[in-house]
């Protein structure tokens, strides 16, 4: 059964820094595709980033060169570093995982964490 538990929101002043972790259970990295999702209130969800099964990142335009995704293989934890923190980061941010190896639509996640709260704010 696949399980997804994220941790390490908060709140931070702008310019600051989180580290965001995804606990997973019944994921395989060699074989899943992982993403992370951020919906803010009263706004559609967005993409923030995601990792092929062999290991490709890739990042929305917004937070390109302030995000970066890894994992801890022996951990099971999938990460989401952000630096330079802004206000219009504040969201919900969700971990996803495919069944698929690559996936870049929300539609391709199948797998969903109960999202962690981050607000950036002075």
């Amino acid at each position: 059964q696949v399980r997804l538990v994220e941790s390490g929101g908060g709140l931070v002043q702008p310019g600051g820094s989180l580290r965001l972790s995804c606990a997973t259970t019944g994921i395989t990295f060699g074989l899943n595709a992982m993403g992370w999702y951020r919906q803010a209130a009263g706004k559609e969800g967005e993409g923030v980033g995601g990792r092929t099964s062999g290991g490709t990142t890739y990042y929305a335009d917004s937070v390109k060169g302030r995000f970066t995704i890894s994992k801890d293989r022996a951990k099971r934890l999938l990460y989401l570093e952000m630096t330079d923190l802004r206000p219009e980061d504040t969201a919900t941010y969700y971990c996803a995982a495919s069944r698929l190896m690559l996936a870049r639509t929300q539609a391709q996640y199948d797998y969903w964490g109960q999202g962690t709260q981050v607000t950036v704010s002075s």
